[in-house]
C-alpha cells in the first residue's frame, strides 16, 4: 500500500447502482467498453496483464478529444476493487486509484478515489478538474451497470 505524503491532492467520487457488484466491476475491468459508457472516445491496451489481458500489469490507454492517458493496473480483486496507476498524459506525478466496489441493500456502491501531487503547482485546479471527472465516471458506471446492454 503507498503511503499518503501530507502534499498530495486526494480527490474522489462516489456513486450508487441498483446493479451487483459482479456487473459494475466487468464493466469496470473490460477497457475496451469504456467508450460505450464514459467520457472517453477511444480505448486500447497497449500491454496485457500477466494472467488476463485486463488484468494487473496490463497498461490500458483512455483518449478524449484532448488528452490520451496511460494506466497501469496494480491491483484487481474480482468484483470488489481495482487499483491502477498513471503513467502519463496528465502532468501529475504518483498518481494512485482505487476503485472500489462494496454491496448493499440496493446493488452496489462506488468509490472511485485517487492521490495525486501537481507538476506545476496548479493543484488547486487539478483538484477541482478531477474531483469533477471522478463524480461524473463513476456515476456513468453505476447507470452504465444498470442497463449493461442497452439496446438501439
Amino acid at each position: 500500500m503507498r503511503t499518503i505524503q501530507v502534499s498530495d491532492i486526494r480527490v474522489g467520487g462516489t456513486a450508487n447502482s441498483q446493479a451487483k457488484p459482479a456487473v459494475v466491476f466487468s464493466l469496470l475491468k473490460d477497457s475496451a467498453g469504456w467508450p460505450r459508457w464514459s467520457m472517453f472516445t477511444s480505448s486500447g491496451l497497449e500491454r496485457a496483464g500477466d494472467r488476463d489481458p485486463d488484468g494487473v500489469g496490463a497498461i490500458r490507454t483512455f483518449s478524449t478529444h484532448i488528452t490520451r492517458t496511460r494506466e497501469l493496473v496494480t491491483k484487481l480483486v474480482p468484483d470488489q476493487q481495482l487499483s491502477y496507476e498513471l503513467l502519463s498524459g496528465l502532468p501529475f506525478r504518483n498518481y494512485h486509484a482505487d476503485v472500489v466496489l462494496t454491496p448493499s441493500d440496493s446493488g452496489t456502491r462506488i468509490d472511485w478515489t485517487a492521490t495525486f501531487q501537481c507538476r506545476y503547482g496548479t493543484g488547486w485546479f487539478w483538484r477541482m478538474f478531477m474531483n469533477r471527472a471522478l463524480a461524473d465516471t463513476t456515476s456513468r458506471l453505476a447507470i452504465a451497470a444498470e442497463n449493461p446492454n442497452p439496446t438501439g
